[in-house]
């Protein structure tokens, strides 16, 4: 930053900063001679206080004279533009730290250093009493009294705040990409205008005379532009200030009276009026373009998330009703191989009695044979004729054994149906487009529709009356391994009370250690139904065997986590379904005794209260993911200490 010439003014027209310059290396012009001070000697003789008294008192009564010349020197200096960023860095910093100087001080030889660093190397030579200067070696004695050069200070305070407007953005050098003053001398400032007429660009130091001085101010500013030269016309070296629109180039105002008379020409400001109105009638249509297009990409990826989704659920409905399918097919098989079997245990069953009956005739009849031969030798005629007449026996019927059993029927059975089924398959599946659903309702997949009707017609009807649950009574035992310690299990492991007392069980890893709970023994798989009789307040449940079995958390109870369904019936309130820790308030009377439905492959769980008619209390829809199995939770009434009882039925009785 150049000084300028009031900060002159202001330091150097006082007594005190005046002496303080004559001790300073600056040079102070009389009429007639020069005097020049160095430190605190002249050239001439060596220093003493007196003789600086004398000067400075000399010097004082010709002020006038002294300060004029002093301030036509630093006038001079102001328009040279001297700077203290143009000043090196390098004889404002200390010898001894290498850094800018701090509180400065000026030793008799005439350097300069920090006080604190010439103290520290002062203190060093205390002992010899020697006192050297770090740069020039001089000697001293007695050590010197160190005063603070203030004229150093205000040089050294002015240096550092030019670094920090250097740093700063406004005063930064051009760099890569950008525009470079074409006045400044050494590094380059960054330019921020440029001048049509005087074809260079500038800084803002240098840009300044263009808004001084009156002939620079009528010149054309532009933004800072590194092509200059392509806004000069090429033939005559002016401006390109008209746009032709005949030509459709740019143009000088000579050539408008050569070349191009008479051609349609407007000034450049007028045609970017022209052109600036035309772009924002083209933004914005760019801009509803663009909306149009966000549009119909928002679109898109709704059709293909709606296309994944269609796909991923036509996925996991064909794969459960194939799972149905084969499952049904699967238990029908079952079924069937239990029939053949059947039949086979009742033909043998009838073999093994006509054996035990033609064995028994055989002995009866060697046994006869004996008599007989006994008989014929006795002498007494008369007894020989009455046992003759006694034991004359018929021969037992002619037994026929169905020695070629025939399952003829159940294989045509068979036979007919896989080609029903086929031919089923043939016709229906190819109904299915090729590539995928078209022009289906909402809400209705074809797919399913027709894989619905094919279970139908494969998977008999659900139950309704108890007979037909009936048909899929699963015979369940209760699990030693998992009851609790407060559960007694009875009845061959088909009923469980709670206890007041723990019971003696050994420790295993599958039992229930602080719910009071228990699990069957067998899985429930397929279509399966139970029954149960209860009092108390009990839980009945379905839950898969990874349920956790330590600890009171809810991972371990029935219904208060994702891997079990749990009904609570209670003597004292209505009937409340829990899955996942959700309670879930059913507002029906509980029933005595409970029928329990799983179909396992259509993922459906329902309570039932028993009697001819099966009346629905709660159903549940879910996907199974693991085989279930039967548990059930007897909780602890601390206020009535009524017994909880849970009894598997036997729906004989």
């Amino acid at each position: 930053m150049p000084f300028c010439l009031e900060d002159i003014w202001h330091y150097y027209t006082s007594i005190p900063v005046f002496m303080l310059l004559l001790q300073n290396h600056l040079p102070i012009h009389t009429e007639n001679q020069e005097v020049h001070f160095k430190g605190n000697e002249t050239q001439s003789s060596v220093y003493s206080p007196s003789l600086s008294l004398s000067l400075s008192l000399s010097l004082s009564l010709s002020l006038s004279l002294s300060l004029r010349v002093c301030v036509c020197e630093f006038r001079k200096m102001a328009e040279a533009s001297i700077s203290v960023d143009q000043l090196s860095v390098d004889q404002f910093s200390c010898t001894v730290c290498l850094d800018l100087l701090k509180d400065p001080v000026t030793i008799p030889c005439g350097h300069s250093f920090c006080k604190v660093c010439i103290n520290d190397c002062w203190d060093q030579e205390e002992k010899s009493g020697v006192y050297r200067c770090p740069q020039c070696r001089d000697t001293f004695t007695p050590r010197p009294v160190l005063r603070r050069n203030n004229m150093l200070a205000e040089v050294v305070e002015k240096l550092k705040k030019t670094e920090v407007q250097a740093a700063s953005p406004a005063h930064c050098y051009a760099g890569p990409g950008d525009v470079e003053c074409d006045f400044c001398t050494g590094r380059k400032h960054k330019a921020v205008k440029s001048c049509l007429m005087c074809l260079a660009s500038f800084c803002e130091t240098h840009l300044k005379p263009h808004y001084e001085v009156p002939a620079l101010k009528k010149h054309k500013l532009v933004e800072a532009s590194g092509n200059l030269q392509e806004t000069i016309c090429s033939e005559h070296d002016k401006v390109l200030e008209i746009y032709c629109r005949t030509d459709q180039s740019f143009i000088c105002y000579l050539c408008m009276t050569d070349e191009h008379k008479s051609h349609d020409t407007v000034s450049v400001k007028a045609c970017r009026t022209e052109k600036q109105s035309e772009l924002k009638e083209e933004q914005m249509k760019s801009q509803q373009r663009i909306q149009e297009k966000q549009k119909k990409v928002q679109e898109l990826k709704q059709a293909v998330n709606t296309i994944k989704l269609s796909a991923q659920t036509a996925v996991e409905d064909s794969e459960r009703i194939f799972t149905e399918m084969i499952s049904s097919m699967e238990k029908r098989r079952s079924e069937v191989t239990e029939l053949i079997r059947a039949q086979e245990k009742a033909e043998l069953s009838r073999a093994e009695r006509l054996l035990e009956q033609l064995e028994q005739e055989i002995a009866d009849l060697q046994r006869r044979v004996t008599e007989l031969e006994q008989l014929s030798h006795t002498h007494d005629h008369l007894h020989f004729l009455q046992e003759i007449k006694s034991d004359l026996r018929e021969d037992s019927r002619s037994i026929a054994v169905n020695q070629h059993l025939s399952f003829d029927g159940v294989r045509e059975s068979l036979s007919a149906l896989k080609k029903r089924l086929e031919e089923f398959c043939q016709e229906e599946f190819i109904k299915i487009p090729e590539h995928g659903e078209r022009n289906r309702p909402a809400g209705k997949s074809l797919l399913s529709l027709q894989r619905a009707a094919a279970v139908q017609i494969i998977l008999p009807p659900e139950p309704k009356s108890r007979q037909d649950f009936l048909q899929y009574f699963c015979d369940l035992t209760l699990d030693p391994n998992t009851v609790h310690y407060y559960l007694i299990l009875s009845e061959r492991n088909r009923a469980v009370t709670r206890s007041e007392r723990k019971q003696q069980y050994s420790d295993h890893p599958e039992r229930f250690d602080s719910y009071t709970q228990v699990l069957s023994k067998e899985s429930v798989c397929g279509r399966c139904y139970w029954e149960v009789e209860w009092s108390g307040d009990v839980f009945i449940s379905v839950s898969y065997k990874d349920i956790s079995r330590k600890g009171r958390g809810n991972e371990c109870g029935f219904g208060r986590n994702n891997q079990s369904w749990s009904l609570r019936c209670s003597s004292f309130s209505s009937l409340i379904f829990y899955h996942n820790n959700i309670e879930t308030g059913l507002g029906v009377p509980s029933s005595s005794r409970i029928g329990v439905y799983v179909d396992h492959s259509a993922g459906t769980l329902s309570f039932y209260s028993v009697s001819d008619t099966m009346k629905l209390l709660h159903r549940v829809h879910t996907t199974f993911t693991q085989t279930l199995y039967a548990g059930f939770w007897l909780s602890w009434d601390f206020i009535s200490k009524s017994e909880r009882t849970v009894r598997l039925c036997d729906p004989t009785k």
